[in-house]
Parts: structure tokens; C-alpha cells; sequence
């Protein structure tokens, strides 16, 4: 039996016109050597492997968060995260086509479109029947990819052969490309494959998704953007084979859709398997927002916070103002989500390592937790481990308390304990480093998503109480405390809202504010109003690359 076993050398990381060389590691299947299901297996995995480091802490999320709204990362105390302004550069929109961090993740986005490809082309040989789903996944994950470069830089590449050139499409050629190769494959998925890979309801979560922004793809810098009955329609009928099929239900626990046992978890549609003996997993969200002084596992003396992202106190405000004059923690489960007691118990000084768990969600004011002191946590007399206020002593300011602040900006207001953090993923608690290997899948679909899609074409469609009714159910979905009461009326501003009490830190805001028109607005210290920043520069290394065809990869508008 012949079979190729294909990598991909991808030497500067742009597909559009750079011929994908192969390396054939092994020709022959020998006797003792591996097996058809394995070579499908080998071929498939590297496709979805870019996924890691496309979903890192400082690559997509960075891109889809700190430009918004939500979150803001400023250089703290003059020591950290300066980064030589690119995340101030993101936040005020003024971002070039020279930032690192549009580089790498346009660069993963084509390695796995490229990966995908060879994935296509190689599968047809293997005989095993997996083969025929994985050649539709590849097919499916080249659409994925697609969509994110579309969304963000407003292109795709599409090619057929690893040797040909790609054709670039944009506006509604590219939205008509995704949506075919998407609907094309669906036959073939496996229904019942788990959320890290493509599935049928991933595909329609996808497609919803594609049709929800589809009038911003086709006129990206429209002063309004036209939502077709068509399209509308659309998100419709795929959000609704989602909610009928059955196989997905809302948690009744917000936070355990973020915690390490979600893989199994039925809200989750499509997401990257990061469950811990999964290679190259690297889920860092975990730990990116919170103190360095703040140390969620018992067992790792070395794993703590970066003192990254904070939320805004614009978005914080969103919240109170929803909720006045109750506290937000008090009402809605989704916001905070209290695991140990001596927040509300200041005797609670005692716990045992497997009932050691940090808070969840926007966490506010003094912080509490493990006390290290000479690289080790302190016990109490009976050997559980002693809690207590916490200090910045990692950086060297042992009688400063870790009190988060709502203030934070690129001002004054920049030192370690500005600004709310959250902690909405778990850390991962079977990770053999503790900090960087998170045990929690990070979410590109879920359920709750799928519910708000389809308010949002139902409210654009003027059903506003059919809106209304998707909104408030998954509201009340979340029993394991008191649900968030029952909104009373909809609209496009309530319902952004929500999609962000919802789907805060889950890379989504960015798209979203673009599709509501809110994309343009003053918040903190970002005051540019420039149209053309709802498209990312094209990194100036890929049109470099691409130079030796005239016009063929031509920057984005306004860069």
C-alpha cells in the first residue's frame, strides 16, 4: 500500500502566492508500520492543530478583545506589557500593518488554510472509510479559516492544489464562497464527533454566524449596514436546527461551560480541544487577566497571574447600569461566581487543596487567596492551606493589598491594581506546568450564542417578542444560583448588551460591535472614529511576500 505522508513547510506564512512545498516522510506502509486509520488520523490533526496558537492569549483574542470596548491592556507600572504600544495601538485603533500580533495570527489563519489543503488533497488515497469525513472536515476547516480571514482582514485565499496561486475574493464573492463550501460538506460530517471538531450543528453555528455579518462582508465601510430578509432568514433556519436537533442544552452553571470538564459539556457546539493529554494544547486564558500575586493551584507554587487585561469601565458600567441599584454579583449569575469563603467569612482562613478554588468572573477589589512566602504556600496547624489578603510582593511592594480598582486607562490609572479582572476560564488543575496548559476547551460555538443569533435575526426582522423570548431564555437556563430576571422588552441596544453579559471574553466582541455600528464610538481614551479600522491591516510582511506579482495583494483601504 502507497501513501504520501505529507508536512507543510511554510516558510513565510502567507498562502496567497507562495507554492506550498512538500516533504514526504514515508512512502511505503510497511508491514508493523501504520495503519490507514492512522495516516487519516496524521493527516487530519495538523489541520486543526493551528488552532492552538490562533486561539492564544495574545493572538486572536488580543485582536478581537482589546480593540474593543471590553477589554484594555495597558503597560502597567512602566515594567509590563509595554510591548512597544501595540496593545494601546489596538485599543485606540490606530493598529499598522507592522503589528506582531495581526502578523501571527494572519499568518496561522493561512498556515491553516495551507494545512488544510494538504489534508484535501491527500486523504482521497487513504482507505480507511474515516477518510471520506476527515477530506470533509479539512474542506469544512479551510471554510473556518476563511470566514476568520474574511472577517478580519476582509479577503480569502482560495485555491484548489497546493501548487496553484491563490484567487483573492472579497465582499459578497467571499461570503457566496464560504457559504457553498460550507454547505457542501455537511452530508458527510459526524454528528456525533465531540466539539472539537466539525460537526453538522458546528457547520449551521458557522453559517448562522456567516449570514448574521454578511451585510457588513458585502459593504464593509457602509455608513448603514442592509440585513437582507434572506440572510435573516438564513440564520434562522440553521440557529433552529441547532435548538430542535436536541443534542444541546443550556448549563444550568454559567461557569461550568468555562471549567475544566466542559469538553463534555452540552452547551458547547465547536470549540479547540484543550482537555490536558491533548498535545499543544496551550490555553492561557486562564491566567492572562489575573494578579501575579494571585495563585490558583495548591500544587503549583509557580503558577500565578500575568496582571494582563482588565475589563473597562465602560463595559463595567454597562452592567451596573442594567442592574441599579442592586450590585450586578447579586443579581446575575453570569457576572461573578464566589468559590471561596472568605470573601463573606473572614474566619474561612483554612482550605483543603482539592476544595481550593480561586473566584470566577469580574473580580472586584481586595483579592484573596494563597500566601506564598520563600517559594512555598503557608499551612494551617491541621495542613490545609492557609488563606488570606493578598499583596503585591511579586512585585516587590509586600504592604500594597492586590485591590483591583474599576479606574484603569493609559494615564495615571495604569499601575498593577487598576481595573476589574476575569477569571471566566478555569485553570487547569491536571496542567504539568500549572500555568500554561489550561484543561478547559476555549469556546468558538455554543448554544447560548446560537439562541442570540437567532433574537438578533428574529429583532431585524422586527419580531421583537420572539427576540425577547430567545434573550430571557437563556437568562433563565442558569439555575444553579438565581437566574438573571426576566427582561421585559428588545432592541438592538439591549440586545448588544446582552450578547455582551453573555459572551464577554469569548473573542466575539469586536465582530459585534462592527455589525451594530458601535465599532466608531469614544470610549476611555479611544476617540478614533475611522471607518476604515473595522477591516485589520494585511501584514506588511505578506504583501512583501507577495510583491513579485504586481497588484496582486493590494493593502486594505485607509493603511
Amino acid at each position: 500500500m502507497k501513501k504520501k505522508l505529507i508536512i507543510l513547510l511554510f516558510a513565510v506564512g502567507f498562502v496567497g502566492c507562495t507554492n506550498l512545498e512538500e516533504e514526504v516522510l514515508d512512502e511505503t506502509l510497511k508491514p508493523g508500520g501504520i495503519s490507514a486509520k492512522q495516516a487519516a488520523d496524521g493527516t487530519i490533526a495538523p489541520v486543526y492543530g493551528r488552532m492552538y496558537d490562533l486561539f492564544n492569549h495574545t493572538n486572536y483574542f488580543a485582536i478581537q478583545e482589546i480593540s474593543t470596548d471590553e477589554a484594555i491592556l495597558p503597560y502597567r507600572g512602566g515594567t509590563d506589557w509595554g510591548d512597544n504600544g501595540i496593545y494601546i495601538a489596538m485599543h485606540q485603533h490606530t493598529y499598522t500593518s507592522s503589528d506582531p500580533n495581526l502578523r501571527n495570527t494572519w499568518n496561522f489563519i493561512n498556515q491553516g488554510i495551507a494545512r488544510s489543503l494538504v489534508a484535501i488533497s491527500s486523504l482521497p488515497s487513504v482507505t480507511d472509510p474515516i477518510a471520506a469525513t476527515y477530506l470533509a472536515e479539512a474542506k469544512g476547516m479551510k471554510a473556518f479559516y476563511s470566514m476568520l480571514s474574511l472577517d478580519l482582514f476582509g479577503l480569502v485565499f482560495v485555491k484548489n492544489d497546493v501548487n496553484d496561486v491563490s484567487t483573492i475574493l472579497r465582499g459578497a464573492e467571499a461570503v457566496s464562497y464560504i457559504q457553498n463550501e460550507f454547505e457542501s460538506i455537511l452530508p458527510n460530517l459526524d454528528a456525533n464527533a465531540g466539539p472539537g471538531r466539525l460537526t453538522p450543528a458546528a457547520v449551521w453555528g458557522l453559517l448562522a454566524r456567516l449570514h448574521l455579518n454578511a451585510a457588513v462582508y458585502r459593504d464593509r465601510y457602509a455608513t448603514s449596514f442592509n440585513f437582507t430578509t434572506e440572510d435573516m432568514d438564513k440564520v434562522i433556519s440553521y440557529t433552529d436546527q441547532i435548538i430542535n436537533s436536541g443534542k444541546y442544552q443550556l448549563s444550568s452553571d454559567y461557569f461550568a461551560v468555562f471549567g475544566n470538564a466542559n469538553h463534555d459539556n452540552k452547551e458547547l457546539i465547536f470549540a479547540v480541544d484543550h482537555r490536558f493529554d491533548i498535545a499543544g494544547s496551550h490555553n492561557r486564558l486562564a491566567y492572562f487577566s489575573i494578579s501575579g500575586d494571585q495563585w490558583p493551584l495548591p500544587n503549583f507554587p509557580n503558577a500565578n497571574g500575568t496582571d494582563g487585561p482588565a475589563i473597562t469601565p465602560d463595559f463595567y458600567q454597562t452592567w451596573v447600569s442594567a442592574y441599579s441599584p442592586t450590585d450586578p454579583a447579586a443579581i446575575d449569575p453570569r457576572f461573578y461566581k464566589q468559590n471561596l469563603a472568605i470573601y463573606t467569612d473572614p474566619s474561612a482562613t483554612c482550605v483543603a487543596a482539592e476544595n481550593f478554588h480561586i473566584n470566577r468572573g469580574i473580580l472586584r477589589g481586595q483579592q484573596y487567596g494563597l500566601i506564598k512566602q520563600n517559594g512555598a504556600f503557608l499551612k494551617c496547624p491541621d495542613g490545609k492551606f492557609q488563606v488570606g489578603a493578598l499583596f503585591q510582593v511579586s512585585r516587590n511592594k509586600p504592604t500594597e493589598p492586590v485591590n483591583f480598582t474599576e479606574a484603569v486607562d493609559y494615564l495615571a490609572n495604569s499601575n498593577h491594581n487598576n481595573g476589574y479582572r476575569v477569571e471566566k476560564y478555569e485553570f487547569g488543575r491536571n496542567s504539568d506546568t500549572g500555568r500554561n496548559k489550561g484543561d478547559a476547551d476555549i469556546i468558538l460555538v455554543r448554544l447560548a450564542d446560537v439562541y442570540l443569533m437567532r433574537a438578533e435575526a428574529r429583532l431585524r426582522k422586527n419580531d421583537a417578542a420572539s427576540a425577547l423570548q430567545d434573550v430571557n431564555t437563556v437568562r433563565a437556563a442558569r439555575t444553579a444560583t438565581a437566574p438573571a430576571p426576566a427582561l421585559s422588552s428588545m432592541n438592538l441596544d439591549l440586545l448588544l448588551r446582552e450578547r455582551g453579559f453573555e459572551l464577554y471574553w469569548e473573542m466575539q466582541r469586536r465582530t459585534d460591535m462592527v455589525r451594530f455600528g458601535k465599532y466608531e464610538g469614544t470610549w476611555g481614551q479611544k476617540t478614533n472614529a475611522d471607518v476604515n479600522k473595522r477591516v485589520f491591516p494585511i501584514p506588511q510582511t505578506a504583501i512583501d511576500a507577495a510583491s513579485n506579482i504586481p497588484g496582486y495583494l493590494i493593502q486594505n483601504q485607509g493603511y
